[in-house]
């Protein structure tokens, strides 16, 4: 009885600095361009009241005070542990998922005990309350929704990737239709990519963007576009940054490259959509079989079922 007090309380502390921990992501996420002390110190000047630094700091709410940084010291102590390449990584696949929560790999790497932790400690305490299972099932839920939490962080940041690339695959084409057109109305590639960037809002204007940025803080053009091509993670966009960083050494004229790779990315764009067509049926047969094929062998069966009962009722 007394282990199983003791490990209620461990559940529930991790429970609590779990909900701790993502409240203080979802508060890094609103306040990552503003420094609330900065802030706090600015709200003072413009009242006109003398005041300290510590007097400052003191006003500050308690999850600015206490929370964020200890969760910034656990990420730090994750980083010691954790090997370069595995952060590297980590960081890697953020920056492809256009880094949700504006967290660093540290932080995200101590998530997955954290969540390991909840699913494990949320399973364990309905456990208790129930009386079906045994104490060994019990145990062996407990672990495999531990696991499971483990790696729900890879999950999640897996499927934001796929669905960021699935959107900058659908948009190039016509971005690339409109940077053609920008650059044979007379602008240069730099105002072009400009011109995508207020147009549009997705992932791809929104790279463009950082693009446009990184190039007026001093980054080659080059450079900057291989980044992209990076953090995006598409062969598409891979093919397309080598085309224009070739026809800019070589001096091909840029409207004829952007021409070509625009209809080679409606090409590519209508070849997918083919091949999720073909994969259509095959993906429909799961339901179908579950679903509807059960549900009409009982409407079709069931009135020849009840006569044949019926039948033989009548003959015993």
């Amino acid at each position: 009885m007394v282990v199983t007090t003791i490990i209620v309380l461990i559940i529930l502390a991790v429970i609590i600095g779990a909900i701790l921990l993502v409240v203080t992501g979802i508060k890094r996420a609103k306040n990552q361009e503003e420094d609330p002390l900065a802030a706090r110190l600015a709200e003072f000047s413009q009242r006109g009241d003398a005041v300290s630094l510590e007097e400052i700091e003191l006003s500050q709410p308690f999850m600015d005070r206490v929370i964020l940084p200890v969760v910034r010291r656990l990420g730090e102590l994750s980083s010691r542990f954790t090997p370069q390449h595995v952060l590297e990584q980590t960081r890697k696949k953020l920056e492809m998922a256009g880094n949700p929560g504006r967290i660093d790999a540290s932080t995200f790497m101590v998530l997955h005990f954290v969540v390991a932790g909840v699913f494990g400690g949320l399973v364990f305490l309905l456990s208790l309350a129930s009386k079906t299972f045994t104490f060994p099932v019990k145990m062996l839920l407990v672990v495999i929704f531990t696991m499971l939490g483990y790696f729900f962080p890879d999950l999640y940041l897996k499927s934001r990737i796929d669905r960021r690339q699935k959107q900058v695959r659908k948009a190039m084409p016509d971005a690339l239709d409109l940077l053609t057109i920008c650059v044979e109305a007379g602008l240069g590639f730099d105002a072009a990519m400009s011109k995508v960037n207020e147009k549009w809002d997705n992932e791809l204007a929104m790279a463009l963007g950082r693009v446009i940025r990184e190039i007026q803080l001093g980054k080659l053009r080059r450079d900057a576009l291989r980044d992209m091509a990076d953090r995006l993670g598409i062969a598409e966009m891979t093919s397309f940054v080598a085309a224009v960083i070739q026809s800019e050494m070589l001096g091909v004229s840029m409207a004829k490259v952007l021409r070509i790779q625009a209809d080679q990315m409606r090409v590519k764009r209508r070849q997918r959509a083919e091949e999720e067509a073909h994969k259509a049926p095959i993906k429909m047969i799961i339901p179908l079989g579950i679903f509807v094929f059960p549900s009409l062998m009982i409407v079709l069966l069931t009135p020849a079922g009840l006569k044949l009962w019926r039948s033989l009722s009548s003959l015993i």
